[in-house]
């Protein structure tokens, strides 16, 4: 039954409530789809089973709900649990790129041409939440990778709560609600690595979430400029943020510290390349330039690393 709800069989081992199974109109790879919903191999609101189902724990409007995702024949199968169940399952068609429309996207460039075709499955997701995407934004200012992944791990685990449902680890955490977050002292940042200032943001954030949860509805522009009248949320970290909630073809993060020099590598084979750099290059894909930027990086063509990684700073010790 194509986008219908159904009661289906439950997975091997898994109690489930409420479900449905959805087709696709076209090819669909949902790792490569929800991958960017990821934050890290220790995501506590994120897991994959050893059956390859995708696990993801969200904060909803209707509360806390735990999403279960498997590939079933031509379609997948979703089962939730919790307040936010329904909502959940009523998304899955967009959380998987129904909405996404990559008709128009021509490749102009021979890579990333090849890329387009080895990865056909790729569809960009839309999550409807802000904050699920805006707070880990915000801790992956300005700092490496692996320290903005331990903040988001150890607040969750912290902070969050148990996710609903039967996920086998049994360690899967949806995220604090907004006046937790609001709650929470100087010192448990600190121990989780943030500074004071991605600290300020966040609070400052979780302070006007109703008014940025409108953000998942409004067009891409509107959107940047809601989240941008929060103070310490510029360019970079709402691209980053409507890339997953809104699932905008073309919010290009600029500001990155790699990106530009990912791109401009893969490209031209130039190092050194800027964001306006950047921006030329990605010209011709304008209306669909963080897609073409996700093909790029896939492509795997990187420029060789020449200075050492950042060492990961200790809060604690400021």
């Amino acid at each position: 039954m194509r986008g219908g709800r159904v009661v289906v069989p439950p997975a091997r081992g898994v109690d489930t409530g409420r479900a449905r199974r959805w087709v696709p109109g076209g090819a669909l790879d949902v790792g490569l789809t929800l991958g960017p919903l990821r934050r890290g191999p220790g995501d506590p609101a994120f897991r994959v089973g050893e059956d390859g189902a995708v696990w993801r724990a969200s904060r909803t409007p209707a509360g806390a709900g735990t999403l279960r995702i498997a590939v079933d024949g031509d379609g997948v199968v979703a089962d939730a649990w919790g307040p936010g169940a329904e909502w959940l399952l009523e998304r899955v068609p967009a959380l998987l790129g129904a909405g996404d429309d990559p008709s128009g996207f021509v490749p102009r460039h021979r890579l990333v041409h090849e890329a387009h075709r080895r990865h056909p499955g790729l569809r960009l997701c839309r999550t409807g939440l802000v904050l699920e995407s805006l707070i880990p934004s915000v801790l992956e200012q300005k700092v490496t990778s692996d320290e903005a992944y331990r903040a988001w791990r150890l607040l969750l685990q912290r902070f969050g709560e148990p996710a609903p449902g039967p996920e086998p680890s049994g360690r899967l955490r949806v995220m604090p609600d907004a006046r937790t977050w609001a709650l929470i002292p100087s010192w448990e940042w600190h121990k989780a690595g943030v500074d004071g200032k991605r600290a300020a943001t966040i609070l400052r954030a979780v302070r006007a979430a109703r008014r940025l949860e409108e953000a998942a509805a409004m067009e891409p522009d509107d959107a940047a400029a809601r989240l941008q009248l929060i103070p310490g949320i510029g360019p970079w970290t709402a691209a980053e943020t409507l890339q997953r909630s809104n699932g905008c073809p073309d919010a290009v993060t600029v500001g990155d510290l790699h990106l530009p020099r990912i791109v401009g590598y893969a490209l031209t084979g130039q190092r050194g390349v800027d964001d306006d750099g950047m921006l030329e290059l990605l010209a011709p894909y304008a209306g669909q330039r963080h897609r073409a930027t996700r093909l790029i990086l896939l492509s795997g063509r990187v420029p060789p690393r020449r200075a050492p990684r950042f060492s990961v700073r200790d809060f604690r010790a400021m």
